[in-house]
Formats: C-alpha cells, sequence, structure tokens
C-alpha cells in the first residue's frame, strides 16, 4: 500500500480536505505510518491529474475539499478486493542477524539468540503494557496494530526457540570447524 490508496480509501468514506486526510490516515493506521501534510497534497495533484480525484471549492479558512471521482471509486474497490501478494519476503534485521549468527564461526549464535529473546520479550511486554492502557472504545486502530505488533513479537520468540531447538542438534564445534576449513580452503589456504 502507497499513500495513493491509503487517500483513495479516506475518500471513499467522504469528501475532505488535505489535513484532515493526514490525521484521518496516522489514526487508521494506529500511529504506524506519519504523514507529511505535503505528501497528502502532492499525492492529491497526482490523483486530481489522473482523474481519480476531484477538487472542491474553498471553505471560509481557505481550506480544499476532495472527493473520489466514479473512476477514482473504482480503483479504489479493486484495490480494496484485490488481495496482497507477498511473494518475496521483507528483509527483518532479527531474522537475519540470528541466520549470519548461525553461520558464524566466531560469535556464540546461542548467545545471540538469548539476547535477543530478552529483548523481544521486553517489547512484547510493551506493546501489552500499552494496549492495556488504550481506550478499547476509541482507539481501535491503535488497538488492532498493537494486536498485530503483539502477535509478531510472540511469533518471533517461537522462531527463536526453533533455531535454538534445530542448533541443539547440531554440533556446532564440528559445524564451525568446518566452516573454518571452508574459509581456509577459500582464501588459498590462509586461516581466518
Amino acid at each position: 500500500m502507497g499513500i495513493r490508496e491509503g487517500i483513495l480509501a479516506l475518500l471513499g468514506q467522504g469528501t475532505k480536505h488535505g489535513y484532515q486526510l493526514k490525521r484521518d490516515f496516522e489514526q487508521a493506521t494506529g500511529e504506524a505510518w506519519p504523514l507529511n501534510v505535503g505528501q497528502v497534497y502532492t499525492t492529491l495533484q497526482r490523483l486530481e491529474r489522473d482523474g481519480l480525484v476531484r477538487e472542491g471549492s474553498a471553505d471560509a479558512d481557505g481550506r480544499v475539499d476532495y472527493s473520489l471521482t466514479d473512476e477514482g471509486r473504482a480503483e479504489y474497490h479493486d484495490w480494496m478486493q484485490t488481495p496482497e501478494q507477498r511473494s518475496v519476503p521483507s528483509r527483518d534485521e532479527v531474522a537475519m542477524k540470528v541466520l549470519l549468527a548461525t553461520v558464524s564461526t566466531d560469535v556464540d549464535a546461542l548467545a545471540v539468540i538469548d539476547e535477543q529473546r530478552r529483548a523481544t520479550m521486553q517489547n512484547l511486554q510493551e506493546y501489552s503494557r500499552l494496549r492495556q492502557r488504550s481506550d478499547h472504545d476509541v482507539d481501535l486502530a491503535w488497538l488492532l496494530q498493537l494486536d498485530r505488533l503483539i502477535l509478531m513479537r510472540q511469533a518471533e520468540l517461537r522462531w527463536l526457540d526453533d533455531v535454538e531447538e534445530r542448533l541443539s542438534t547440531v554440533d556446532l564445534t564440528a559445524r564451525n570447524k568446518a566452516l573454518r576449513e571452508q574459509t581456509k580452503e577459500s582464501k588459498g589456504g590462509v586461516a581466518p
């Protein structure tokens, strides 16, 4: 999703001016995606150029309202009804660090996993506290975002447990020795 689709979705609710779109976008995404109001107006100009929105008249405060055209409404509905394809997984820093630790010959992969587990658990606890303190009647988008983040941290903890379990079945000393030998051979006999 881009800002373009977010603005089309918000205009699907009715006519809005630029700052209102900025505020509603941030609220609808659970504050996970802050916008610069300039991004909103640039996107509105492109959407108008493409025939997806129309500019209305200015109110007494000079704010210009925007609304969807029929083409804009059709594009918004098409986008909403088309599932997102995630054929290429996004890069995840935690996963990259752990994966690299498992092939490193001079880092204790289990210690890396333990430290990450502690940090992930702290993060999970903080999200859980935020969820408990949120207004369940008002902050729906924020609560849904927190639920997503909590589930992601829980999944990360399970994955770290799985990695640790898998590593427990591997003779790390023999694996590290084999990796050092491979490195030595690739460098023409020079040990790392």
